[in-house]
């Protein structure tokens, strides 16, 4: 299809309007048009994709099944417009912005509590953070500074350790039976929970105590620690992760840790960010403060604690 064959936003934002309202005359006075010139937007809209998307009885609109599918794709459309044309208004000439990628429960557990007060340091910096558990590229992806869990290696960037993991079984303390956890096999009964993202986590843990069992695979699984976590609150069953990441709720006894033997990954929590861009001040000025306050913030944030960052 030739570009200009592409329907305008114009067509679209009336569309969506009569379909909303099943009336041109009140898309008309909501787009501050004419009942006409939206009538001539929709139907050069329909010329374009050679589909009806409504059926007009007697004199009033029915949107139909072509109509209702293209509906649900236009406004994903005007929706993707609206929201960079917002986040673009929202900042000034003198502003910056610092697109930060991490995973889920890293980002909400350890990098939320650090960036309180960061906008305060720096009023010019506005942090767009998102969430990512598939590799990326810095350039294509448009990302200033990721947090990632691995082998503090990337390429063409530089990488620097934050902590080391030391995996936990944690669970819901009325799960613990009557006679107590007496050996790491009794745990199997209280239902292995299992996260996607460290596969080999309970063999390898049973494994380094010279426990051998057949269940070290077998339960629920889980994409994110924080499911995981959530599950063993609800007493699903106990789950391994690394100890930073429960601190909150083995401080508020809603967790226990069931049997003390943690397992040390090779792998590390890193902060990493392009080589090209180490003198960049919003960089250079964001690594600086995660370095400053991941020794300064503690780890273990209680229910008395205030978790919301309110200066992002």
């Amino acid at each position: 299809m030739s570009r200009r064959c592409f329907p305008t936003l114009t067509s679209m934002q009336c569309f969506e309007a009569s379909a909303r309202h099943l009336s041109f005359t009140r898309a008309a006075d909501e787009l501050n048009l004419t009942q006409s010139a939206v009538s001539k937007q929709v139907a050069q809209l329909e010329s374009i994709l050679e589909q009806p998307l409504f059926r007009r009885v007697r004199k009033r609109l029915h949107i139909t099944p072509e109509g209702s599918l293209y509906l649900t794709e236009v406004r994903k459309t005007l929706s993707q417009v609206e929201m960079s044309t917002r986040y673009m208004q929202s900042y000034g000439g003198q502003s910056e912005v610092l697109n930060v990628t991490t995973t889920m429960t890293f980002g909400a557990r350890w990098l939320v509590p650090r960036l309180n007060g960061f906008r305060f340091r720096h009023p010019n910096v506005y942090l767009n953070i998102t969430n990512r558990t598939e590799s990326f590229d810095f350039e294509a992806d448009n990302v200033d500074v990721a947090f990632f869990y691995g082998r503090g290696a990337w390429p063409k960037s530089e990488c620097i350790k934050l902590l080391d993991e030391e995996m936990v079984p944690v669970c819901s303390p009325a799960i613990i039976p009557p006679a107590g956890i007496n050996a790491p096999l009794d745990l199997i009964p209280l239902v292995l929970l299992q996260n996607s993202t460290r596969p080999e986590a309970w063999h390898d843990w049973f494994k380094e105590q010279e426990c051998y069992t057949s269940h070290s695979y077998h339960g629920p699984r889980f994409d994110t620690f924080y499911m995981a976590l959530q599950a063993a609150r609800a007493g699903c069953g106990v789950t391994l992760v690394p100890r930073f990441l429960a601190e909150e709720e083995l401080n508020a006894g809603q967790l226990v840790i069931p049997w003390s033997y943690s397992l040390l990954s090779d792998n590390a929590y890193y902060l990493a960010y392009p080589d090209h861009k180490a003198e960049v001040a919003k960089v250079k000025n964001f690594v600086a403060w995660i370095l400053e306050k991941r020794d300064t913030v503690t780890d273990a944030i209680t229910p008395s604690a205030s978790c919301v960052v309110n200066d992002i």
